[in-house]
Parts: C-alpha cells; sequence; structure tokens
C-alpha cells in the first residue's frame, strides 16, 4: 500500500514539472515579443516581433533597402518595444528646367518637396500641381525659372523677369494686347528679326519690342491742276495780257492707304488711280506790238493844260508837280503810279511806264484807278489835301 501512494505522488510531481516548465516557457516566449510601427512612405502598420535589431526586423518583414532610401533608426540598433520606424522611399523624378533635361532623386512625397530639393529662384513657374503624390505622377515635371529680358511697348522700355517662353506668353503676362496689324520685333544681342509672329521663343537678354500700327484705306477724289500756256499775240501792245482760253481743273479718284504706327502717321501711298475728267489747259495771248514813238520828240508831252486843280495840287504833293519823274524808287510819273498798278489800270495802252505818258494820260488811268477805291490809293497826299 506505501508503495503504490508514493508511485503516485512521484506521477503527479513529474506533471506539474512539466506543467511549470511549460508555463515558464510561454512566460519567457512573450515576454521577448516587441509590438513595432514601420511607416513606409506614409503608410503604416503594427506587427509583432522577436527580431533584436532593426536590421533582423526589416529582414523579417522581407523588406528591403535602396541606398538612397532613408530609414529613421540605424540598421544595427537594438529594436525596442512600441518603436516606430519611418522608411522613406527614393524616388527618381524626371525634371526639365529651362529645357535643360535632368533626374532628380528624392525621399520626399510631394510635387513641392521636388521644388525645394530643386531650390529654385523665387517666381519659378512649375507644371505641376505642388500638392500632387509622387506616387501618382505620370507627367515629366517642368519647371521654368525667371529670366530678364527688355520690354517695350509704345516707346517706352522696361526690364521684367518673366517665366514665359514665347512672345504670347509674355505679352498675355504683360498685359498687352496686340492685333494682326501690330509689329513685334525681337532683337538678340545686335541682330532684330523684325514683324515676328508671337509664338517666336525668348530668352534671357532679349528685348521685344510692340509697335502698334493702324492702317487706313480711303478712297478720294482730288482736282489736277491744268497747264498754262502763254501765246504772242502781235495785235497786243507789249505787256498786255488777255485770256483766249479759260483753264479748268480735272479730276482723278485715288484710292489712298497710311499707317499709322505709334501714334506718328507715315506717308499716303496710293494703290489705286484713275482719272476721271482730264483738265483744260488755260491760254494767254501775251501782247508784243511795240509803241511807235514820234519822231518830233523824244519825251511824252508834259502840257498841263486842261488839268484839273485838284490833279495838280496832288501832283505837286506826290512829285512836285514833275509829270515826267523816274527817281528809280519804283513808282513813276506825276501820281507816283506803280508798274503794277499802271498796268492794273491799263495804262500801258498809254505807255509802257507812267512817266513816258503824257499828263493827260496819267490822269485818264488815275480816274480809272479813283473809281476803284478812291482817293485812298494817295494816302498821305490825299488826307493832306482834304481829299478823304
Amino acid at each position: 500500500m506505501t508503495h503504490l501512494l508514493k508511485k503516485s505522488w512521484v506521477k503527479y510531481l513529474a506533471q506539474a514539472l512539466a506543467v511549470a516548465v511549460v508555463i515558464a516557457g510561454a512566460v519567457f516566449y512573450v515576454a521577448g515579443q516587441k509590438s513595432v510601427v514601420i511607416s513606409v512612405d506614409g503608410e503604416a502598420q503594427e506587427v509583432t516581433t522577436r527580431a533584436a535589431t532593426v536590421s533582423a526586423l526589416l529582414d523579417q518583414q522581407e523588406i528591403s533597402l535602396d541606398e538612397r532610401d532613408e530609414i529613421s533608426a540605424s540598421l544595427d540598433s537594438n529594436l525596442s518595444d512600441d518603436q516606430k520606424i519611418d522608411i522613406k522611399r527614393n524616388k527618381s523624378v524626371e525634371v526639365t528646367v529651362d529645357g535643360a533635361e535632368r533626374v532628380v532623386h528624392t525621399t520626399g512625397m510631394t510635387v513641392a518637396d521636388v521644388v525645394n530639393q530643386l531650390d529654385l529662384e523665387k517666381g519659378s513657374e512649375v507644371s505641376l500641381d505642388e500638392d500632387m503624390q509622387l506616387s501618382a505622377l505620370s507627367d515629366e515635371l517642368e519647371v521654368i525659372t525667371p529670366k530678364d529680358l527688355t520690354l517695350i511697348v509704345d516707346d517706352k522700355k522696361k526690364t521684367v523677369a518673366t517665366t514665359a517662353s514665347t512672345v504670347k506668353e509674355l505679352l498675355a503676362e504683360q498685359n498687352v494686347k496686340v492685333d494682326d496689324n501690330d509689329e513685334i520685333n525681337v532683337k538678340v544681342d545686335d541682330e532684330t528679326d523684325k514683324n515676328v509672329k508671337d509664338s517666336t521663343g525668348i530668352k534671357a537678354g532679349v528685348e521685344v519690342e510692340v509697335i502698334e500700327v493702324n492702317v487706313k484705306t480711303w478712297d478720294e477724289t482730288r482736282d489736277i491742276d491744268f497747264d498754262v500756256e502763254k501765246v504772242n499775240d502781235k495785235s497786243l501792245d507789249k505787256g498786255e495780257t488777255k485770256v483766249k482760253n479759260e483753264g479748268k481743273k480735272g479730276e482723278r479718284e485715288l484710292t489712298l492707304h497710311q499707317e499709322t504706327r505709334n501714334g506718328e502717321k507715315g506717308e499716303e501711298e496710293v494703290l489705286k488711280s484713275k482719272v476721271t475728267k482730264q483738265p483744260v489747259a488755260e491760254v494767254i495771248r501775251v501782247g508784243t506790238k511795240e509803241e511807235k514813238k514820234e519822231e518830233s520828240s523824244s519825251k511824252p508831252s508834259t502840257s498841263t493844260g486842261n488839268i484839273s486843280a485838284t490833279w495838280k495840287a496832288l501832283a505837286k504833293c506826290e512829285s512836285g508837280g514833275n509829270w515826267s519823274i523816274n527817281s528809280g524808287n519804283g513808282y513813276y510819273g506825276g501820281l507816283q503810279f506803280s508798274a503794277s498798278s499802271w498796268r492794273a489800270v491799263g495804262g500801258t495802252k498809254y505807255a509802257p511806264l507812267p512817266h513816258q505818258a503824257s499828263p493827260q494820260e496819267q490822269i485818264a488811268a488815275a480816274e480809272v484807278l479813283r473809281a476803284s477805291g478812291g482817293w485812298g490809293h494817295w494816302p498821305a497826299c490825299s488826307s493832306k489835301l482834304g481829299l478823304r
């Protein structure tokens, strides 16, 4: 009986020891586990692991790192419970900066991260939304940095910084409106391309000039002046003229064109011209008959008979009463006619010049002159004599 009890006790003790070993092993296993958060490009997951180091954890999770990837902890560092490991994958982004292609390696998440990494000049233009995730990037990222150039509008010059790549983009950016008539010139170094298309590319240092051109085309009728022909007529006294045929102006229909550049009008250009009415020349008879002089005397008569006291007094005042005076001052005879006045009143029918005519002939011509303007033709002397 005693033997049987002893065997039972040994059996139960062995079982108890086995249970204790199992429990101790379980406690030891649980005590060696760690809860770790792994984040790859912002996507986090929590894992339970018995890995001792970060490197062992990555191997366990089959996570490999490229040369340019970034990790928040050293690979050989000990792993701790509740640790967060942040991994940022390298992305190779194709970028074009001012036409030059390059590849940018970044661990950033958005286009903005790439832009910041490029350290671009302020005011640069980026082709894609800076909030766009690089993981969603399908197009090449294009960057245009500002460039200084000269813009001339209405003869006013200024320097502008622009990201425009064509003339059209520059003008839109600067709110400069042009139409099909306007002229755009682009100067590079010392060479100027005139009247270029707005699709022309531009670069730093160029000079872009905009000339406002207004074009006017209109129809107009203009006169054509007539010619004057003179023919000698021996039936008229020398110096006398008469119109034989009166001249008439012609007419011409024109189509005219004119450009105004920056407010300055250019020359009128004749596009079409048609004579609709021919001019008629004016024909003037010019006297050539020489005056016949009496052989008995080389001087005109100076007889003052039958001359009124008024004309005598006026001649006395004008010429000292000398009816044949020619002092060389452009006035002739007793009443001091000018040659043009003498011709105007028909005095040449008496003599070529007043001092060559008789006093009576001079007075006859003077009467014609007085009829058209009164005594005012002899202002000083007529006033002095109280004639007006």
